[in-house]
Formats: C-alpha cells, sequence, structure tokens
C-alpha cells in the first residue's frame, strides 16, 4: 500500500497541552487520524513520525524516498534548519509544509522558513485543519 510521510518537528509531540491558545487543542495523534481519513480514498496510508532533533527527522526523510509524498511540519526549525533543508532537497517526492499557527502574525523571527521555497505548496494558520488541506493538496498534487 502506498504510503505518505507525516512528519512533524521539535515541540509538536505536546499537542493538545502546549499552548492551546496558540496550537489549539487536537493532539498528534488526531491530526494523524484526519490526515488518514484523508487519503484512504486514494488507498495511501499514513506513516506519521514526529522527532525533536533535526537529525532524527533527517533521516526519516532519507528512509521515506519510496513514499508516495510528504506532510512537513517542521516546527522551529523552518527558521534556521538549514540541514533539513538539505534533506528535504533531495527527497523525491512532492511535500507540503505545515504550521498550525500563523507564522507572520508572531514574533519577527517567525517570519521566513528556509524551507518553504522547496515545497509544493505551504499552509499555515489555520490549526489542525491545514493538515487535512495538505493531504488534501497531496492527493490532488501526486499522479
Amino acid at each position: 500500500m502506498p504510503e505518505v510521510l507525516l512528519l512533524n518537528g521539535p515541540n509538536l509531540g505536546i499537542l493538545g497541552s502546549r499552548e492551546p491558545e496558540i496550537y489549539g487543542t487536537d493532539t498528534l495523534a488526531d491530526i494523524e487520524r484526519a490526515v488518514g481519513e484523508e487519503v484512504a480514498g486514494r488507498g495511501w496510508r499514513v506513516v506519521a513520525r514526529q522527532h525533536d532533533c533535526e537529525g532524527e527527522m533527517i533521516r526519516t526523510i532519507q528512509d521515506s524516498y519510496e513514499t508516495v509524498g510528504a506532510i512537513v511540519n517542521p516546527g522551529a526549525l523552518m527558521i534556521a534548519g538549514w540541514s533539513l533543508r538539505d534533506a528535504l532537497a533531495n527527497y523525491p517526492r512532492p511535500w507540503l509544509e505545515v504550521h498550525l499557527s500563523n507564522v507572520w502574525a508572531r514574533e519577527s523571527f517567525r517570519h521566513e522558513s528556509v524551507l518553504a521555497p522547496l515545497a509544493a505548496g505551504v499552509i499555515v494558520g489555520l490549526g489542525a485543519l491545514g493538515y487535512r488541506l495538505a493531504a488534501r493538496a497531496l492527493v490532488a498534487t501526486v499522479s
């Protein structure tokens, strides 16, 4: 069965209890379930990974070249995750960058992503719904 990589970065493993006024109350398990529902009609299954370390995220990407595409929330690594950027540059499938909060409505240091220029698209500020929309976009993008 074809697989979609759902990769979440630092501090996203504590969603649901982490600053709910910013990140919402959905847990990472809720988000994984929602993405699975979105891609199931295409016959895909979700391989979900969350890492607090950039190196582990890189290894996951390198081990996932056979997936049909990816949804990536790099968390704060969007700002200076240059090694993560290099790994995503080599990832051979389309991928989308997702952020729960509107990063441009927050602190100025969050206003630029070093990863976004490589992504097939970027979704920000829509909370957990952004993951569903990314999954729909991936389904529409992958031939």
